[in-house]
């Protein structure tokens, strides 16, 4: 530790204010302060703007070595008679661009210099390229008299270069000043560590669907919205990806091993709970098999499973999922849930509705909008056909006193027995619609549809033809409703053919199933 005489060092310089530092009581406070901004450990300190080197003194003599730069031919001369002794370098030069070449430093001390500079921005740059890495900027500012430069201006321009700056009030403290003061004065001590890039945690929800219904589990013991109803969800770990991700974590909680083909994207959502960090979710959806039923695997953080009507989905629900819900029932794919910090974690049916959809790309026009059916007993429609859309994916969408719909996506199919339906059953050999048809997985989901159709009010037509009544290259079953409605569910992808096309039947086969 270097030993100083500071009424040797003060006494040839009575004529300059030297900030307040010729005061015994002023000098010990900066001097405590500087303590607590500068490493412990020996550092190489660079003091800009030094003046007559009083804040350089008070460094030197807690053991670091520093180098003083002050653009004052007077200035440096009285630095470096006060700072003679304490192997301190003191140059000519502005503080702007101090002249030392490639030389870097632990610390850069600048006491009421940032306020004065026309392009502080810029030289701030420059000022942490010549910090090492976890160096750190000390800056002593305020404003007097409505001039200076406030810490909220400093902070700003700090912030594209830092982002760890601590910010220190010193008006509170008259021994620094050697009287009160009411103005704003401060320091801020930034570590040369550059902004970290946005993050985000990833996190994966189930949506496991049972026709028109979907799994929900009760959260316990985890200390996060314990007692609310979430969907199966879970982290994307190091390595994963999103999908691999879901499939591990419905193993872990439900019991199900799935299969990556059974997954299908609905919805992905950034999400932020309040006073919380952003998160980016991912929400698949699988269809339940009642060979692998699901089962509470974590009852430590699950006090239930059970299944819910999506068009009718609780109130007691974390309210990003249940907005996640509601917006994969109506067809979104892409939501932002922004809670505010005064917002609760649950829903609230008569809150602040804080999802906002996000268009997806890609023209509409030409898109199916809707089909409409009508239908003369809606009930009985309702029943069948709620039943079979449930089972291709179809969630319901709206329902009023004449009628019901089911949406996939951006369409949806409308059953209605309307007011004004004329009198006459449904005939498919008449003009007009024939059938719908739909796409269906694989040959196994068709024959598990067809199996359960009966019990839905649904027939098949050509079983002695059955799974090919539409030729020997198409796999398909025909359904028929109560009211004379035709479904045709077409199982895979559709046949290719090699060589240029050529004229043939229509894909659904109707000229060679029919007699």
């Amino acid at each position: 530790m270097t030993t100083i005489d500071w009424d040797s060092a003060a006494g040839s310089f009575d004529d300059e204010p030297d900030h307040g530092l010729l005061d015994p009581v002023v000098r010990h406070a900066w001097a405590q302060r500087l303590e607590t901004w500068l490493p412990r450990e020996r550092s190489e300190v660079l003091d800009l703007g030094c003046g007559t080197g009083s804040l350089a003194l008070l460094v030197a003599g807690q053991g670091h070595r520093v180098t003083a730069v002050d653009r004052s031919p007077r200035m440096v001369e009285q630095a470096r008679a006060k700072l003679a002794g304490t192997g301190t370098e003191v140059l000519i030069g502005d503080a702007a661009a101090p002249p030392v070449g490639k030389q870097r430093f632990d610390v850069i001390l600048a006491r009421h210099v940032v306020w004065l500079l026309p392009d502080p921005a810029a030289v701030l740059r420059h000022w942490f390229g010549l910090l090492r890495p976890g160096g750190r900027l000390v800056l002593v500012e305020g404003v007097w008299n409505g001039v200076g430069l406030s810490a909220r201006q400093l902070s700003a321009l700090l912030a594209p270069f830092t982002e760890r700056v601590h910010h220190e009030p010193l008006s509170g403290d008259r021994d620094l000043w050697g009287k009160d003061v009411d103005d704003e004065r401060y320091a801020l001590v930034a570590r040369a560590e550059p902004p970290r890039r946005h993050t985000e945690v990833v996190d994966v929800h189930l949506i496991l669907r049972r026709g028109p219904d979907v799994l929900l589990a009760r959260r316990a013991g985890t200390g996060y919205a314990d007692g609310l109803l979430h969907a199966p969800s879970g982290h994307v770990e190091d390595g994963e990806d999103v999908r691999e991700a879901v499939i591990r974590e419905t193993a872990e909680e439900i019991g199900v091993a799935l299969e990556p083909g059974e997954l299908r994207t609905a919805l992905v959502m950034q999400h932020r709970g309040p006073g919380g960090s952003p998160r980016t979710g991912w929400f698949f959806e699988a269809a339940y098999d009642p060979e692998r039923p699901p089962y509470n695997r974590e009852p430590d953080k699950c006090s239930e499973l059970a299944w819910f009507p999506l068009d009718a989905l609780p109130d007691d629900m974390v309210a990003y999922c249940r907005a996640g819900l509601d917006g994969y029932r109506t067809g979104e794919h892409f939501l932002i849930h922004w809670h505010e910090d005064g917002d609760t974690v649950a829903f609230e049916p008569r809150g602040t509705r804080r999802a906002v959809p996000l268009p997806a790309g890609g023209a509409r026009t030409g898109r199916l909008h809707h089909i409409e059916l009508w239908v003369p007993d809606l009930a009985a429609a309702a029943s069948g056909w709620g039943w079979l859309l449930g089972e291709l994916g179809h969630v319901p969408y709206q329902q009023w006193a004449h009628g019901r719909s089911w949406r996939r996506g951006d369409s949806y199919v409308v059953i209605e027995q309307s007011p004004d339906l004329v009198p006459g059953g449904h005939e498919r050999r008449r003009p007009g619609l024939n059938h719908l048809a739909f796409h269906v997985e694989d040959r196994a989901r068709l024959d598990a549809l067809v199996a359960r159709a009966p019990e839905h009010g649904w027939r098949l037509l050509f079983g002695d033809r059955h799974p090919r009544a539409g030729g020997d290259g198409h796999v398909a079953a025909y359904l028929e409703d109560t009211a004379g409605y035709e479904v045709e569910l077409v199982a895979g992808a559709a046949p290719t053919r090699p060589g240029p096309p050529a004229p043939a039947p229509h894909t659904d086969g109707w000229a060679r199933r029919r007699d």
